[in-house]
Parts: C-alpha cells; structure tokens; sequence
C-alpha cells in the first residue's frame, strides 16, 4: 500500500510541477505576452498560486467523501481530475490564436488542478498510515512524502530533455507542450494501480461499527479548530520555501542573472536528491525520536538556510547555486518529512481525511498562494535578500504553531 500511495502521489505531483516549470520559462510569453515584463511574470505566477487557493476546496470535497465512502474511491476520482486538466494544459492555444479567452481557460484549468490536487496528499498519506503496523507510520507514511520530490524531478527531468533537444524557438512555440501531454500516460499507468488497492483497515472498520461522521467538515470545525489552524500553519514554510527555491529561484537566475536555463534546471535535479534525503531521514526518525522534534528541527534550519539562499544564488557560480538550492530542499524535507504521519494522527478517524488534508492545504494558501504574489515584488522593491528574510519569517511562524501541538507517535488511529 505504501508503494501504490508512493506512485499515484508521484503522479500527480508531477502533474502539479510541471506547471511551476512551465511557469517560471515560458507561460508569461505565450499566454500574457502584451504585459510588461514584470507584470508579465506577476500575472503568470498569479495562475500558479490559482491552484493553491483552489486545494483547500478540493480538501473540503474530496475530504467529505474519504470519510464518508472511502479512501480508495476519491483517491481515483482526484487522479482523473488532476491528469485530465493537466494534459488539456498542453493542448490549450496562446494568447496569439485565442486573445483573452487563452489565460482565462488557463486559470480554469490552474483551478481544476488545485481542486484534484487537494483531495490527493490526504488520501495518498492515509493509505500508508493507517496500514502500517504501530510503531512504523513515520516509515510507511515516507513514501507518499517521496511523491513531491520524485515529482519534482520526473517534471525537471522532462523540461530537461525537451529544452536540450529544441531551439529555443521549437521550445517557446510547441516543446514545452510536451510535458504536459505526457499526463495522459501517467494517468492511464495511476488508475491501474488506485484501481487495485484495498480499502484501509481503519476505514473498513469505522464503517463496521457505523461510526463514520455524517458531516466531517461541520464536526472538524467544531471540535478540531486548533488542530487544524495549528496543522496549517506548520506546514505554511514548506510551501513558501519550495516556491521561492523552486518556482520563483529558477525564474529569477534563468531571467534576472541570465543562467542558461539547462544548467538551472540540471542544478533542480540535483536540488531534489536533498529533499529526498531529508524527507526520509526525518521521517524514518520521527517513529523513534517523535514527529514534533523533527519538524520543529526542519523549521529552525529553514529559518536560517532562507538567509543564504539568495546570497548563494547571486553568486553565479553552479556549485555555490547547487549549494543554495540543495541546503533549501534538504531544510524543507526535514520539515515537511513526518508531516505524512503528523497531521493524520492529530485527527480522529472520523474526520482524518478531512482534517489532514484541509491542514495540508490550507498552508498551501499561507505559504504557496501568497508567495508568488509577495515575492517578486520584494525582489524588485527591496532587492533578493529581502526574499530570503520573508521566507525566515514564514519558517518562524512554522516553528511557532508546531511549539503549540503535541507529540502524536504514540496515538491509536483506529
């Protein structure tokens, strides 16, 4: 179970990347090519931060039925949702052919990813956790959390080849589409596996005893608003670190400092062996030395790695870049590590699905919507060191909300 929640989390976590990628080189020419520059850049990062304000609606939807039906069934659902939308991505017309219809049907589809994508981590994260024996959650939940990285480098890996094998010309009018459609055969490959899976034994077993909730958003919000504010705002720096080390870090070398975008792009690839290291480090750890001190760990690492992480890639030089973005990725994978096992086990099985996944991403709007509205503009205002000081921010109000729960390794989830 934790491999199939590995691979169809990989998935649609590539789905999700490809998006970013695509972002930072190339959707502000082809979809807002009559903007300035800045505005521009700022009008295509505002259709990526679309799907983060979209994914707690997905949370809230797919949540009720996980905890209503099953995990199994909306675990399919939100893989259609998320690699159909993603694929139509590649097959949608500029601005050139279609005018202001073509951003617009983009941000539809921004929106439909964010909403597959909400329903995704908390059923991906539950299918491990609640069949892994006691005392291994930390491990099993590991592998969901692989998803991200692997994603991340499919996505990378891909633009990679495209753009190494295309003029620039090919790569601006028709390669970058490539990526995109390459969704319809990862899609087929996710619904073979989701289709094969077996309900979790603690979902079957609330259904035996009828103990499923009738409204779990409604009992959520009444009895887990701590919980759930608290679960949000710790997990608010993974986003904020991921998109400005990422998304915005690799729009600003390959456009401001005018890095080749192959040697960016290699250095992501080599940024994402970090975030795998640190994501099973601290995750395999957190069954002995407990989720809490891990992720409190992650976040004071993060508080200070976002200081250097500017000053490194101003640098210009490949190792020094390497350095920032691998010193990021592992701060961020140390952090967000347990939180596979974290956020479930701070809610009843009743409203886990719900709880875990409207935590999860109701810090992606904190930490991945507001970031690439605020970024770029302290880039351009106050220069890039200001970026990594509201990135240290963030992680201090991380820090903050995991000092205010507690340890969970030792609840029963049943």
């Amino acid at each position: 179970m934790a491999v199939a929640s590995f691979i169809g989390n990989t998935i649609e976590l590539y789905d999700f990347f490809i998006y970013g990628m695509a972002t930072a080189l190339v959707l502000d020419d082809v979809f807002f090519p009559n903007l300035s520059p800045l505005n521009a850049t700022l009008a295509s990062f505002s259709t990526y931060a679309v799907a983060f304000l979209a994914r707690p609606i997905g949370s809230i939807v797919f949540g009720h039925f996980g905890d209503r039906v099953g995990r199994k069934s909306v675990l399919v659902t939100s893989l259609l949702l998320m690699g159909v939308s993603t694929a139509l991505v590649g097959l949608l017309p500029g601005y050139a052919t279609l005018g202001s219809w073509a951003p617009l049907l983009l941000v539809t589809l921004r929106f439909l990813q964010g909403i597959g994508i909400g329903g995704e981590w908390g059923g991906a994260v539950l299918l491990a956790v609640e069949h892994a024996p006691r005392g291994k959650r930390g491990l099993y939940a590991a592998f969901p959390q692989l998803g991200p990285p692997v994603g991340f480098s499919a996505a990378t890996g891909v633009f990679w080849l495209v753009s190494a094998s295309l003029d620039e010309a090919a790569f601006a009018s028709w390669g970058w589409r490539i990526p995109f459609l390459l969704s319809f055969l990862l899609v087929a490959v996710g619904l073979v596996v989701r289709l094969k899976i077996s309900e979790t034994p603690v979902f079957a077993r609330s259904v035996a005893e009828r103990a499923a909730s009738r409204a779990p958003l409604m009992e959520l919000l009444r009895c887990h608003t701590r919980e759930l504010l608290l679960g949000a705002g710790a997990m608010a720096v993974v986003y904020a670190l991921f998109y400005t080390s990422m998304t915005y870090g690799l729009s600003y070398t390959t456009t401001s400092l005018g890095m080749p975008r192959n040697t960016m792009l290699a250095l992501s690839l080599v940024a994402c062996l970090f975030l795998a290291a640190g994501i099973w480090f601290s995750a395999t750890r957190s069954d002995t030395d407990g989720r809490r001190r891990l992720v409190l760990s992650g976040c004071g690492l993060a508080a200070v790695w976002s200081l250097l992480l500017f000053p490194l890639l101003d640098t210009e030089r490949p190792v020094l870049m390497a350095l920032a973005l691998g010193g990021a990725l592992f701060c961020l994978g140390v952090t967000s590590g347990p939180m596979g096992a974290y956020l479930p086990e701070l809610f009843p099985a009743r409203v886990r699905y719900s709880g875990a996944s409207l935590a999860y991403n109701l810090g992606g709007v904190l930490g991945g919507a507001v970031s690439p509205l605020v970024v770029p503009r302290l880039q351009s205002g106050f220069g890039s060191a200001s970026v990594g000081w509201y990135v240290s921010g963030m992680a201090l109000v991380s820090l903050l909300c995991v000092r205010a729960l507690p340890e969970t390794r030792e609840r029963e989830l049943g």
